[in-house]
């Protein structure tokens, strides 16, 4: 039997990547993340799995990976995969795309000194597509990406990237990211091919699999346990927190449909909404993947007038149902300074997309063991 693979994880959040990471088969000896609720997930779930796994709270630029490395009993080259999703608000597209000149977006470098230090074996890293034209310090579109990718190469990395879509690997969202991964001569890494497809091209002999539904992705959940029936927030988090006055806002509109949209509805219920509030109170549809989970707005029921449920949510995004959240359960709106359950997976990797590449890494890094590369797929 072969030695299992170990990995250390960068940027944990709620462990999206982690458990990905976990079911294509690594060992996870430590995790590093600062937000103290996305920590307390973290245990939890190391708890209940009974895994052996550091979690590190606390700023990634003061700790020393050299200190890691000798709290998990490894030396510099015998961790086998170092991942992570760096901060990514200051290349986001729908943000201020401020880039280096965000603190956040310095983090992205985190990953090249942990890098250095740890000398892992492969690299995985997730990221916004709008790192790829981030300027530079000088103004050069793209400039950060080929900073990154250049001090990767100047480490013997050879780094490979792809913008891939969640929907075509089973999750049941049209959520989009760049992941980039680099691993060490001689490199045989491919992304993994999607499995799924929209449905009208899923009709030919050997198709694909169509989309997964958010339908089908939240079939079979109980009724949740509505805020004020109960002083406790769920173990299962399936949770309804929906204020009165939001729950008479959605009301009336469509499946699928957001109310600025909804001109015939009274001038009271849209309120400010303009034609770009395309993701304000907008309602899912059952027959189709979901917009993409983002943090600062909570997308509403298909059918019911009412947000959707973190565990709703964390069905959408491709977690296994026996997988827990900590940490408060919040409205639609607001700046906080930790992450409630809805921003944990809206912030997170989708497992499923996660464990697709992991295997991909793991095919390679074994294959390197054996020296026997022009067996990979």
């Amino acid at each position: 039997m072969s030695e299992t693979l170990k990995a250390i994880s960068l940027f944990s959040g709620a462990g999206g990547m982690d458990v990905g990471v976990l079911q294509a088969g690594f060992d996870i000896k430590a995790c590093v993340e600062i937000d103290k609720n996305c920590c307390a997930t973290l245990r939890e779930n190391i708890k209940r799995k009974k895994r052996n796994t550091l979690v590190y709270e606390g700023d990634i630029r003061e700790l020393s990976p050299g200190t890691i490395l000798e709290e998990i009993e490894l030396q510099a080259g015998q961790v086998d995969l170092l991942f992570g999703g760096p901060p990514c608000q200051a290349f986001s597209q729908i943000g201020k795309q401020k880039s280096l000149e965000d603190e956040r977006g310095l983090l992205l470098y985190q990953m090249i000194r942990y890098a250095e230090a740890i000398q892992p074996r492969a690299i995985m890293m997730e990221q916004v597509k709008g790192l790829l034209t981030a300027k530079d310090l000088s103004g050069k579109s793209g400039g950060v990406f080929e900073s990154f990718v250049a001090q990767l190469e100047e480490m013997d990395y050879v780094p490979k990237w792809r913008v891939m879509l969640a929907a075509q690997y089973g999750v049941p969202q049209l959520r989009e990211r760049v992941f980039i991964v680099a691993t060490k001569k001689p490199n045989g890494f491919k992304f993994p091919e999607p499995t799924h497809d929209k449905p009208e091209r899923c009709d030919s002999l050997f198709a694909l699999l169509p989309y997964t539904t958010v339908g089908e992705a939240i079939k079979g959940i109980r009724n949740p346990v509505r805020k004020g029936e109960t002083s406790e927030i769920p173990d299962d988090s399936h949770y309804d927190v929906t204020p009165a006055r939001d729950r008479e806002r959605i009301h009336g509109v469509p499946e699928g449909k957001n109310l600025s949209s909804q001109t015939q509805l009274p001038k009271e219920q849209i309120c400010g909404l303009t034609k770009k509030d395309t993701t304000k109170f907008l309602r899912l549809d059952r027959n189709k993947p979901s917009n993409t989970l983002r943090g600062g707005e909570i997308f509403y029921h298909p059918t019911e007038d009412r947000y959707l449920t973190p565990r709703e949510y964390m069905r959408i995004h491709g977690y296994p149902d026996d997988y827990v959240l900590r940490g408060p359960i919040r409205g639609r709106t607001g700046t906080v300074r930790d992450l409630d359950q809805h921003r944990q997976i809206g912030n997170s990797v989708p497992p499923p997309l996660a464990r697709a590449i992991a295997e991909k890494v793991k095919e390679v890094l074994e294959c390197q063991k054996s020296m026997n590369c022009s067996d990979i797929p």
